[in-house]
């Protein structure tokens, strides 16, 4: 695997868990198959999931160790070997968790990615032993999905008022009846009930492709690319505006509501949200339910992740710091042709595409690309611009789309600009999951109080042609 790991060509980054072929045959089987539909996932070998070109030595052998941790899975003490997804050799999984290891939800089309066609949390529901019940809102070929109660409930699952906001995220499993946690068990959260008061709500994986470089982008990077287009905003009534920590002031990026500051930040919640890692950032268990966490289901000190003796990276460096070194590292997603530098290589069809993009308005919240201040890491500094597709703002997309969360300055119906590089290979769409067409993505962009009204109006008077050539440059990021 190290010998792979080494080459940026050997495609690192492979989606899944090392060494599982039932995991692994749902995870790969997207860049076999042909595009069915005119608005398909697009064909092909993965075109992310290497590091970036130009490494140092050094900081290639980082990536490797950062890779390695990124595609383990969990168990509750460590070094469990699980019929499913192998040596699960890292410890601190639940006592509530989402999934055992990061690469399972990052996983397409290589690991940093999102959702695989086959969902690898029907799997961990019952992973050694495991009893839990698989919610009806996740299916085998459905999306990865994390679940919010929109309004606090008690432990029956009933509102306790609508206005007695909640908005964090509930667990969908527990480690109850897992071999490696004798003694525990704790009920799942109630969401048969809950999601029957209409209070549940979504959100899948984001991509991690290229975050290095997004974390390069200055504020005032942002913020002079926003007002430079404010005159073309005006006749699109297109509005905006960023995210921000509550404590430095300064503009958030990541996560669907660009909630997160910083990757290392980003790292931590997710290791402690999602598979309820305790960690140097986020030090205790999670006992967010109405129903408490018995002592019988603590089974680890913590922080379960912590920095470690010794004298490389591989052996000091603990889970958290390897997570954010991978997506720091991780090359951004290759276009299928540079539309930028060479657009005479690409298909008419791409060309009209893009033409079209711009023409509409796409462009005014999807900006093509934004520079990247100087880094320490001189791969970062090389790449000069990340070419993302995003102005990594939040923008009001009306009640279609509104999730009753708010996030910082991001409220009920307003989301970042996700960025669509990468888009080409994706399957599932919107923060939810709800589409695998981007046709149906780019129709529900409009409803009451959504920014893209003007934009969608635009697409629709598109000949089916137009629409086509536009689908097609989507397809070609």
């Amino acid at each position: 695997m190290a010998a792979k790991l080494a080459s940026q060509d050997a495609g690192i980054g492979r989606p899944g868990f090392p060494g599982k072929t039932v995991l692994l045959l749902g995870l790969l089987l997207p860049c076999a198959v042909a595009m069915a539909q005119s608005d398909g996932i697009q064909a092909g070998p993965p075109r992310a999931g290497g590091n970036l070109p130009g490494l140092t030595a050094e900081e290639l052998a980082q990536f490797v160790a950062s890779t390695a941790a990124f595609v383990e899975a969990d168990s509750v003490k460590g070094a469990f070997v699980s019929p499913v997804f192998g040596v699960e050799k890292s410890a601190g999984l639940g006592p509530r968790f989402n999934m055992v290891g990061c690469a399972g939800c990052h996983a397409q089309p290589a690991a940093g990615g999102t959702s695989p066609f086959r969902n690898p949390q029907i799997d961990a529901a019952t992973d050694a032993g495991a009893r839990n019940v698989i919610p009806p809102f996740i299916t085998l070929t459905g999306p990865v999905r994390e679940v919010r109660f929109k309004s606090a409930v008690d432990a029956d699952g009933n509102t306790l008022s609508p206005i007695q906001r909640d908005g964090g995220v509930h667990a969908l499993f527990t480690i109850t009846g897992r071999s490696d946690a004798p003694g525990c068990s704790i009920p799942q959260a109630p969401f048969a009930r809950v999601a029957a008061q209409n209070n549940l709500s979504f959100r899948i994986p984001t991509p991690l492709f290229g975050l290095g470089l997004v974390e390069a982008i200055s504020d005032g990077t942002i913020l002079q690319s926003f007002a430079s287009t404010a005159f073309m905003r005006g006749r699109f009534a297109i509005n905006g505006h960023p995210n921000r920590s509550g404590n430095d002031g300064n503009i958030t990026k990541f996560g669907w509501k660009a909630q997160n500051v910083s990757l290392t930040v980003f790292a931590g919640e997710a290791y402690n949200v999602e598979q309820g890692v305790t960690n140097e950032l986020f030090i205790n268990e999670r006992d967010n339910e109405p129903v408490a966490l018995p002592a019988a289901c603590y089974f680890n000190a913590v922080p379960e992740d912590r920095t470690q003796s010794g004298t490389s990276f591989e052996t000091v460096a603990n889970d958290l710091v390897k997570f954010a070194t991978f997506m720091r590292l991780l090359a951004p997603p290759a276009p299928t042709c540079d539309s930028f530098a060479n657009p005479s290589n690409c298909p008419t069809t791409v060309q009209n595409g893009r033409n079209t993009f711009t023409q509409i308005g796409c462009a005014l919240c999807h900006t093509a690309q934004l520079a990247v201040s100087p880094s320490y890491i001189g791969a970062i500094t090389n790449q000069r611009f990340a070419r993302l597709f995003s102005d990594l703002l939040v923008h009001r997309m009306g009640t279609r789309l509104a999730d009753g969360i708010s996030q910082g300055a991001a409220g009920d119906d307003e989301f970042r600009t996700a960025p669509l590089w990468g888009v080409g290979q994706r399957i599932f769409f919107l923060h939810d999951g709800r589409t695998t067409s981007l046709t149906r993505a780019i129709q529900e962009h409009a409803s009451d109080g959504s920014e893209a009204n003007g934009v969608i109006e635009r697409y629709n008077d598109l000949s089916s042609g137009q629409q086509q050539d536009l689908i097609n440059f989507l397809r070609s990021l």
